[in-house]
């Protein structure tokens, strides 16, 4: 008997826009397309961890309910090693959705991380799940490094942002990757900036956290406040993930690529979910025939 070919999701970091995970899993899930293995970067990791351990519908009711005030309750701001602390994240994501080991999980499922110190790329794939995912969304600057057998972790997004690699590693022969942020570097959404000006005058989360001089996006053309710590923070992870991602998927092209066109939200738009779910769902419709000689072949 011939051996069945595995399929593998990898789903890459994007902060707030990875929220199109849940609409890509729930997609797919309808078109009678299942995992044998899940890889996860980042927020990826944060979502594909939800879906393997079967809580996707109680991680997307929190997410639809998001809005910044709640956010900002997850924060334990402190300024040594980054910015927020990570603890409460963690501790709500254990709570909520996900507390087992790896090896309880339906599916199988690991997590990248990178080594601050060595550079190296880490796969997590032993121990408590909702350790490794605090790790994996660890964004250098905004959270403080994970200590993990003697290593600093911090966000897998900066050495493998679409982990294509390690699903093959763990035994897929077919891989459906998700790059949720393909278009967002050199395309600003200046529609959506001017309704926060006009709404707001300053984005909900940027202008709690950084009061003052820069609350509003700055304008395309460069004639408005400079960006905020944050703006410029998030903005250049941003840039860094999206051209590390296009160089390793050159080197390691998944079977398909899903791309959901999310150049219009900010990298913290969590309160937002409902737009990056349904921009989910329609970057699986756009790929679909795709998708179906992939899994059929």
């Amino acid at each position: 008997m011939p051996r069945q070919r595995k399929i593998g999701f990898a789903l890459g970091a994007g902060s707030a826009r990875g929220w199109a995970h849940i609409g890509v899993l729930r997609a797919l899930s309808d078109e009678g397309v299942k995992p044998d293995l899940i890889a996860g970067s980042s927020v990826g990791a944060l979502v594909g961890a939800a879906f393997a351990a079967g809580r996707l519908d109680q991680l997307e009711t929190w997410a639809l309910a998001l809005d910044w005030k709640s956010l900002l309750g997850l924060l334990d701001i402190r300024l040594r090693g980054g910015l927020i602390k990570g603890e409460r994240v963690a501790d709500f994501f254990r709570e909520q959705f996900v507390e087992r080991e790896f090896s309880e999980l339906a599916i199988p499922f690991a997590a990248v991380a990178t080594d601050v110190a060595s550079g190296q790329e880490i796969w997590l794939r032993e121990g408590r799940v909702s350790d490794a995912v605090r790790a994996s969304i660890a964004v250098p600057g905004l959270f403080r490094p994970v200590l993990r057998e003697g290593r600093h972790l911090v966000d897998g997004g900066v050495v493998n942002p679409v982990p294509v690699s390690l699903a093959r590693a763990m035994g897929a022969d077919i891989v459906i990757a998700v790059d949720v942020g393909s278009d967002i570097v050199g395309r600003h959404a200046r529609k959506n900036r001017e309704e926060w000006a006009t709404r707001t005058g300053r984005h909900p989360l940027f202008g709690k956290l950084f009061p003052g001089r820069g609350d509003a996006p700055a304008e395309e053309d460069g004639t408005g406040a400079p960006p905020s710590m944050l703006q410029a923070l998030m903005g250049s992870i941003d840039v860094m993930q999206v051209r590390i991602s296009r160089s390793r998927l050159a080197g390691e092209p998944p079977d398909v690529l899903l791309t959901p066109r999310l150049a219009h939200l900010s990298s913290l738009d969590y309160h937002r979910a409902e737009i990056a779910i349904a921009e989910g769902r329609e970057a699986v419709a756009r790929m679909l025939p795709a998708i179906r000689d992939a899994v059929s072949a």
